[in-house]
């Protein structure tokens, strides 16, 4: 497996570095594929690349029509929500691209007019997600596949909703539902180790001096004892990493 880093001067310069690597490897992919699947991110990078690829010129080449949409995590909040990684990435950049909407995978909602509770909810959730997953999962595979998942990584280590200290999913899984997340809302929706490294690329979109430290754990001789050091693609794991995140490597 092969780990690049690619260091840039900002949080915007992060997030245009991996704004126009993402259309540059999604048109290549698309020369071959039929269709691809990618996992976008939330939170302030997350979403700025977002922001960035739309205004990338070449976007307008790729057939985003062939283009499976996925989110590594996601906050259990209503579907209006603004805090719905879905939401942001819709204003961000998914409503101005001709997406076929059954390619655009969000993971369910809260539904707060409900009289199941919310914890019973998210579990539902969660099962329901993972039976979605497991419908492009290929023959004699136990993963869906992803071309190139994007994430970003808290200041404790943390990526999607997988957090330090907490329960590694059982084996096999796909999705899981987290109930007490550090973070406020406490209930949110996630992919599991197993199933974020089943991808052909990992790109981290990484700006800030708050995460130098987990930076420094990941690039250590024991990465594991933070959620971003179990991270792994298949094939290349790239940082798109501004220079204070990246101060100690």
């Amino acid at each position: 497996m092969i780990r690049e880093i690619l260091k840039q001067q900002d949080s915007a310069a992060v997030a245009s570095a991996a704004a126009q690597a993402f259309v540059s490897e999604v048109a290549h992919l698309l020369a071959s594929k039929d269709e691809v699947h990618v996992s976008i991110t939330g939170g302030s990078v997350g979403i700025l690349t977002l922001v960035k690829i739309g205004e990338q010129a070449a976007a307008k080449d790729i057939d985003w029509k062939r283009v499976h949409i996925w989110w590594g995590d996601e906050r259990f909040v209503a579907a209006d929500s603004a805090d719905r990684n879905a939401l942001q990435a819709q204003e961000a950049l998914l409503a101005s691209l001709p997406l076929d909407p059954e390619k655009v995978h969000a993971f369910p909602a809260f539904d707060p007019e409900s009289s199941v509770s919310m914890a019973e909810q998210l579990d539902a959730a969660a099962a329901q997600f993972a039976g979605k997953v497991s419908q492009y999962v290929e023959a004699g595979e136990a993963q869906l596949y992803f071309d190139i998942t994007i994430l970003g990584m808290g200041p404790d280590g943390h990526i999607a909703s997988l957090f330090p200290g907490h329960a590694i999913p059982a084996k096999g899984a796909s999705v899981v539902a987290e109930h007490n997340s550090p973070k406020p809302p406490p209930q949110r929706l996630t992919f599991t180790y197993e199933a974020i490294n089943n991808s052909g690329e990992i790109w981290f979109v990484v700006a800030g001096a708050d995460k130098a430290e987990a930076v420094n754990v990941a690039f250590s001789d024991a990465p594991t004892r933070l959620p971003v050091g179990r991270v792994h693609a298949i094939n290349k794991t790239i940082w798109f990493v501004d220079e204070a995140a990246a101060a100690g490597i």
